[in-house]
């Protein structure tokens, strides 16, 4: 039973894809360049962001990865 509990919780997470980076960057890039993005397109490029971000072991890469994140959905409000 616990295994199939451990299964089932592992297997409910969306692993990081390959691509994940580059959907982030290239929505990213759309949208800074003027473009506009429908609701389903920037939810599907904010999670792509934040598996890549999951995934990456990389200082520099999460922080361009949370950059390309915040042209997305927007800068959280400064308290």
């Amino acid at each position: 039973m616990l295994c199939l509990f451990v299964l089932a919780f592992a297997s409910a997470a969306e692993p990081a894809r390959a691509q994940d980076m580059q959907i982030c960057y290239d929505t990213a890039d759309k949208v800074t360049d003027g473009g506009t993005i429908d609701e389903a397109e920037k939810k599907s490029a904010h999670e792509a962001c934040q598996r890549a971000l999951a995934a990456s072991s990389s200082v520099v890469q999460k922080y361009h990865l949370q950059e390309a994140d915040f042209d997305i959905v927007g800068r959280p409000p400064k308290p």
